[in-house]
């Protein structure tokens, strides 16, 4: 078989790649090769526990790829020979391409914990049929603890508490759950809305062992305490799928990511990566880590997408804009926090403001909302920004996200214009977005 545009893997940054190329080369043949019956939307994966009712309810259909006229294939490329051109799949049968394009994502990390590999131990993968597996298990028993306080062991825990007669406990090595992500103002307010829930969350603790027969029955601390539980689910983050490209002789980066140019081609220029399985620098530096997201997936996708014959766009840097819900908080930071900024020793100027999201506060739906910027203080260019509150803290870090990719200025942000609607903003007197600003106008001037 041949095709113009043969692309591995089919979830986000893939179909994605997909989508894009057959809008700027519709002449071309593109098919999608995924090992997946059913492609799960990744960030939904939490909420399949509960609020959507299962992962039968958060797919990708596959008409988001035929319904472009995009050939899918469900097998395996368990080889690539860059001479010939083609790839083997998993029943033997080649498939020739002019281009070819890896977006073969992650693999759950699993931390050297003892017991990890007893019945009732999850890792969260994409998984459809795990993933239903494990609803149904997590219905079936009272104590579950999450290893792992990141964005998903929390949105775990959230949607998990919200089962009858279900006892919830995280357990997190730092200081604060979210604390890799977050200031410690947003971590805080993160962990007292999952108490308040009835989230038993321990910090500062390591996991050494899950203790059982057959099946987890407890979950052993480095300090000697014991947490009973009936199920464990791991999140402890993600590493990128590589052999694939690593067998084909491609190059790797210093994170294990495949290494791509800043059109997303990798060392073989016939050959484009995007998403989890690639490498992905900092917007701010070598020194700094860069997400795994499925934005920033799809984002890499319209990049392949468009470059496949000709070089039109040009990767960012990534920036880095997580956002997630404890119930009815909404919180979520773009850039750099405070803390990473001056662990890196940039001296910074944080400016704060916070009112309710609509005016006045009696109209419906009124909630608070925080906004804290991050300003480099010998410049002023913001470099980081942290919501909380309500819903719209969302779209206000996109906005932010943007403010940092133009390196706008305090002085920028306390001039915007806006536009305000009482049933929908703030209003302009107490805008939280440009008051922060001013708040940190005025230090950086002292």
């Amino acid at each position: 078989m041949e095709t113009d545009v043969l692309i591995v893997g089919g979830s986000a940054a893939g179909l994605m790649a997909g989508i894009t190329a057959k809008k700027h080369y519709p002449e071309k043949n593109i098919t999608i090769v995924r090992k997946e019956e059913k492609v799960l939307i990744p960030c939904g994966i939490p909420y399949t526990l509960h609020t959507v009712e299962g992962p039968e309810n958060n797919i990708i259909p596959d008409e988001a790829a035929t319904g472009k006229d995009i050939d899918l294939i469900i097998n395996e490329v368990v080889e690539i020979n860059r001479e010939n051109k083609n790839v083997k799949l998993k029943n033997g049968e080649l498939i020739g391409y002019e281009k070819l394009v890896l977006g073969i994502g992650s693999s759950p990390f699993l931390p050297p914990i003892k017991g990890a590999n007893l019945e009732n131990v999850y890792t969260v993968k994409k998984d459809f049929d795990l993933l239903k597996e494990m609803r149904n298990k997590v219905k079936e028993n009272k104590e579950i603890v999450i290893i792992g306080g990141g964005f998903i062991g929390v949105e775990f825990a959230d949607e998990i508490r919200k089962n009858d007669d279900t006892n919830v406990t995280i357990i997190e090595i730092l200081d604060n759950v979210l604390s890799l992500v977050c200031d410690d103002i947003l971590c805080e307010k993160a962990e007292n809305k999952l108490r308040e829930n009835g989230v038993n969350v321990l910090t500062e603790s390591k996991v050494i062992e899950i203790v059982g027969d057959q099946k987890a029955k407890k979950v052993k601390l480095e300090s000697g305490k014991e947490i009973p539980a009936d199920l464990v689910i791991i999140a402890t983050g993600v590493e990128p799928n590589t052999e694939l490209a690593s067998k084909a002789g491609l190059d790797s980066g210093p994170k294990k990511g495949i290494l791509v140019d800043e059109y997303m081609r990798t060392s073989d220029p016939d050959i484009f990566a995007c998403g989890d399985c690639v490498e992905k620098p900092s917007y701010f530096g070598e020194n700094f880590q860069a997400a795994w997201l499925a934005s920033i997936a799809t984002n890499e996708g319209r990049v392949v997408g468009a470059n496949l014959y000709n070089l039109r766009r040009k990767k960012q840097k990534s920036i880095g804009i997580f956002s997630t819900i404890v119930d009815d908080l909404a919180l979520g930071v773009a850039g750099l926090t405070k803390k990473q900024a001056e662990n890196a020793g940039i001296e910074v100027v944080e400016g704060h403001a916070e009112a309710v999201n609509r005016h006045p506060g009696s109209m419906p739906g009124a909630q608070l909302l925080g906004v804290s910027l991050i300003f480099q203080k010998y410049d002023g260019i913001i470099i980081g920004a942290q919501v909380y509150g309500a819903a719209s803290a969302g779209e206000f870090l996109n906005i932010l996200g943007l403010a940092i990719e133009k390196q706008m200025t305090a002085e920028d942000l306390a001039t915007l214009q806006v536009g305000t609607h009482p049933a929908l903003t703030a209003s302009p007197v107490p805008y939280q977005l440009i008051n922060a600003a001013e708040d940190a106008v005025i230090k950086l001037n002292l």
